[in-house]
């Protein structure tokens, strides 16, 4: 298994270089949220990942974790491994004061999950949902359910879930048929079968607090008819301690492709108590509170991984000796060169490393975005993030997710027949990301949101506030010649990007279908923009820094060179996407379903 290693030379450079993280902070007034504090913590969390879950990821992929009788064991490590993690006080890291959190910012948060999801994905997951659990309940539970709930759920003693898919139906939400009967005392009887229930069960914590949606029994049918439920595995005594099991019990767990160490469960609800989180039939609507929070969470586990098969990727091709170099030998007393000096090795590596560093930039911004919304800043201002949130989220969830799995491929590739090996460790990354492709909508349920709901929906009214930042940026820059190679790209293409809106427009007026054909290209089309956008923020400062004058001379040449390889090699691949997108959905619906034969 290649060994993990934090990245913090670049986190500090996208947190507090490129994004001026410290700036952020005091005018939203985290005041504690120094540098030296920032400093403190990453390194800290980057022992822990190092140390005490990157040693155990590869046996919780080859372990699994078990279902005898209903109760499910994870694997060797985890459950020591993630009473570390509580005892450092992580879970309570952005969490409010209020609650025993720490209330520091958001987008800190985000960055620490960087690392435990790149040093063992399946055992970060367990703490990632419980975070999407107790932001729902501050968001929309009682007074009183807060103060149960969200005290054991922020310091981890509590772990929580999101229930939503059911046999039958997946994204179609609205086909639910778990019930919801009203009790005398004001709580629920929870009834129904929920699958693909991720950390569903576990031997971690003493509690979950599952999230559910049900339907109450007279409610309208479709979406409009769903409400939101806190069901704990356990009653909670009038003291917060744990009481009597209640009607929840883990049925079975799936046998999967990756993500092993990470128990993904069956859960059946048998009258289980529930209780309703905010108004009824508003299930959905605030169910979107744990789904957006998740969202920019998977978008974080394909940097993660791009991150992983890039340091994997890097050690090996810099040992392997195979061939000579095509413009001469590059080790001469050895018998062969490293793969390292052949081009499309490099190709994938720079591919891995622009995906990782781009990644995480876009990553950061959306996060210190979330700090908006959780701070005390001007309505304008937090109505123009909301906004850039809105719009960038399915981007960055669908196509770092997608581009994710794309360095996990590259990471076997440049592995050889080894990278097919087990021991080796590089398959079980792309294993491990494949789902992130899938989880919490779809690439292409990602994409339809986006060109349907939120930009055609708008008559294009959602890019403008970041489209005008991209814009802004491109006028300032014109003054450094060295930024041409960058912004006059970024122009055509941020000009390319209105003029598909258009055409997507009009064709979708005389043929809805056009939207669903579109959507995925579009998406795609957005994210190779915005990724541009960013590796041009970073390759200007990175220029600006070689111009001051700096001891980390390779480090910021790498930033531009890298930066270069974006905008000449993936880039480009949008006008691929722009091409089937103008194209057109009629080649894609002309053969008829019973046509569709082998």
């Amino acid at each position: 298994m290649p060994e993990y290693k934090a990245p913090l030379r670049d986190m500090k450079f996208v947190m507090q270089e490129l994004l001026d993280c410290e700036t952020h902070y005091q005018k939203l007034g985290y005041e504690d949220a120094s540098i030296d504090m920032i400093d403190a913590i990453t390194e800290e969390a980057a022992k822990l990942a190092e140390q005490v879950f990157a040693p155990i990821n590869q046996i919780g992929d080859e372990q699994g974790c078990t279902w005898t009788d209903g109760v499910v064991t994870t694997p060797d490590g985890f459950k020591d491994a993630y009473q570390q993690y509580v005892q450092g006080g992580w879970p309570t890291l952005s969490s409010p004061v209020e609650f025993g959190g720490q209330g520091l910012p958001s987008s800190l948060s985000v960055a620490i999950s960087e690392l435990m999801i790149g040093a063992n994905h399946s055992l970060a997951m367990y703490p990632g949902l419980s975070h999407g659990a107790s932001a729902t309940i501050e968001a929309h539970g009682t007074d009183e359910q807060k103060q149960r709930y969200l005290p054991k759920l922020v310091e981890g003693s509590w772990m929580g879930t999101m229930c939503l898919t059911e046999p039958h139906c997946g994204t179609d939400l609205g086909m639910l048929r778990s019930k919801a009967e009203p009790n005398e005392d004001g709580s629920y009887s929870i009834t129904g079968t929920k699958i693909f229930i991720s950390a569903g069960d576990h031997d971690l914590s003493e509690n979950i607090i599952h999230i559910v949606i049900a339907r109450i029994p007279g409610s309208p049918n479709g979406t409009k008819g769903i409400s939101l439920f806190a069901v704990p595995k356990f009653s909670i005594n009038g003291d917060g301690s744990v009481g009597d099991r209640n009607g929840v019990h883990c049925g079975s767990i799936e046998h999967k492709m990756g993500i092993n160490g990470n128990a993904t469960c069956v859960i059946n609800f048998d009258n289980a108590k529930g209780y309703l989180l905010g108004e009824v039939n508003r299930g959905l609507n605030c169910m979107f509170t744990f789904m957006n929070a998740a969202r920019i969470g998977v978008a974080n586990e394909g940097v993660s991984a791009a991150e992983a098969a890039f340091q994997g990727a890097l050690a090996y091709a810099k040992d392997r000796l195979q061939m000579r170099s095509l413009s001469g030998p590059k080790n001469p007393d050895g018998p062969a060169d490293p793969i390292i000096v052949h081009p499309d090795v490099r190709r994938m590596l720079l591919t891995q490393k622009s995906i990782a560093e781009g990644g995480r930039t876009l990553l950061a911004y959306l996060a210190q975005l979330v700090d908006y919304g959780h701070s005390d800043a001007d309505e304008a201002t937090k109505q123009i993030a909301e906004t850039k949130l809105a719009l960038l989220t399915p981007i960055a969830k669908a196509f770092l997710s997608e581009l994710g799995f794309e360095a996990t491929s590259h990471g076997v590739q440049v592995f050889g027949g080894h990278g097919f090996i087990k021991e080796w460790g590089m398959e079980q990354f792309m294993r491990d990301t494949k789902i992130s492709c899938i989880y919490e909508g779809t690439t292409g349920i990602q994409a339809l949101d986006l060109l349907g709901r939120k930009v055609l929906g708008t008559r294009g009214e959602i890019i403008k506030p970041f489209s005008a930042e991209v814009g802004q940026f491109c006028a300032d820059s014109m003054a450094m010649p060295e930024m041409g190679q960058f912004v006059q790209p970024l122009m055509s293409y941020s000009k390319e990007w209105g003029e598909l809106i258009e055409a997507i427009g009009k064709k979708a007026m005389a043929n809805p279908d056009e939207v669903g054909g579109a959507s995925v290209d579009f998406l795609m089309f957005s994210g190779y923009l915005t990724l541009g956008y960013f590796w041009a923020k970073s390759a200007k400062l990175a220029l600006e820094k070689l111009a001051a004058g700096t001891e980390e001379k390779s480090f910021y040449e790498a930033k531009v060179k890298t930066a270069q390889f974006y905008f000449q090699r993936m880039l480009p691949r949008a006008k691929g996407h722009a091409a089937c997108l103008i194209n057109g959905v009629d080649s894609m619906m002309a053969l008829e379903s019973e046509d569709f034969i082998f």
